[in-house]
């Protein structure tokens, strides 16, 4: 397993390697219609998301960090946060480190973002790269390529969303409004592609993938079950990775795997198609809170895990 401490370490190479810290994501964010805050220090940083609760509360989320150079610059740019957090009744502030914090705070179950997930190592070669992974991967993908199967870039998001509702309902998953991942691409802009996957003249699969610097990541996908013999999301996956590869993208990040060892966890399925395509497991540290009203956080985690 690897740490994600390893490939971050150098703080003025990671300032905008997250993407969930990157300013295109507060631009998404506020797209969305949430209200977003950005701090900043000379040595951490931090993009910071609303959260609106019931009673005019809310909650206050730093996803996949902050940022930081050392202890000192963290515990200043949390002091920021704080004093936002108080003016807005947030009930808590929840932090989704890359790295460990060195804090003495509560860790929480409620992440937004997987606590575990795989990564391709883009300094390989192409054949490598195959090589490494399983026999059943690079098997599919040349199903695929057999059946002529056509990879193209799109703008045509209602066709994906028509797929990603069909999949959504056979895999039991929710998924958000069309215009939710319209404008993902937008504010994302050259950062991220919609890939569709055609066969005989038909979308048969589709995803959203996004280029950020040193990352290439797996976001969305969605497939036609009905065309499931023609392999069509292998073959949409290498594309993605040789695309991340030719953009300079040193690794490929599946974004999301069950952890090892979890018995009927909701991902099983994807893990399962994951995998297929080798790579190494991230390890990613629990999130943490910062509790700042105990008996409304008390409520909530009653509220959450009743849910």
């Amino acid at each position: 397993m690897v740490s994600f401490l390893g490939i971050m370490k150098d703080w003025q190479d990671c300032k905008y390697r997250s993407l969930w810290q990157h300013p295109s994501w507060d631009t998404f964010q506020q797209s969305i219609g949430r209200r977003t805050w950005r701090f900043e220090n000379e040595g951490a940083r931090a993009i910071v998301i609303k959260h609106p609760l019931p009673f005019n509360l809310c909650w206050l989320e730093v996803p996949r960090g902050p940022l930081f150079k050392d202890q000192e610059s963290l515990q200043k740019i949390l002091e920021d946060i704080r004093h936002t957090a108080q003016q807005e009744k947030a009930i808590f502030i929840r932090m989704s480190s890359y790295e460990d914090l060195p804090l003495e705070l509560p860790d929480t179950p409620f992440d937004r973002h997987p606590q575990t997930s795989l990564a391709i190592d883009l300094s390989l070669s192409d054949e490598d790269i195959l090589a490494q992974m399983k026999p059943k991967g690079r098997y599919n993908i040349k199903v695929a390529e057999k059946h002529d199967v056509k990879i193209e870039v799109s703008s045509d998001v209602g066709t994906f969303y028509h797929l990603l509702k069909k999949t959504g309902e056979r895999d039991d998953f929710g998924i958000h409004e069309e215009s939710f991942y319209q404008k993902l691409l937008e504010a994302m802009g050259n950062n991220a592609q919609l890939l569709m996957a055609r066969y005989e003249d038909r979308v048969v699969a589709g995803g959203i993938f996004v280029y950020l610097d040193e990352w290439g990541i797996y976001y969305y996908g969605a497939s036609d079950r009905h065309y499931g013999k023609v392999m069509a999301p292998y073959l949409l996956q290498w594309e993605a990775i040789k695309e991340a590869k030719k953009r300079g993208c040193k690794y490929y990040d599946f974004l999301g795997i069950a952890p090892e060892g979890a018995v009927k966890h909701a991902w099983a399925g994807v893990t399962q198609f994951k995998s297929k395509f080798g790579g190494e497991v991230l390890d990613y540290p629990k999130a943490k809170d910062i509790i700042l009203r105990p008996f409304w956080y008390f409520l909530y985690k009653l509220k959450k895990g009743s849910s």
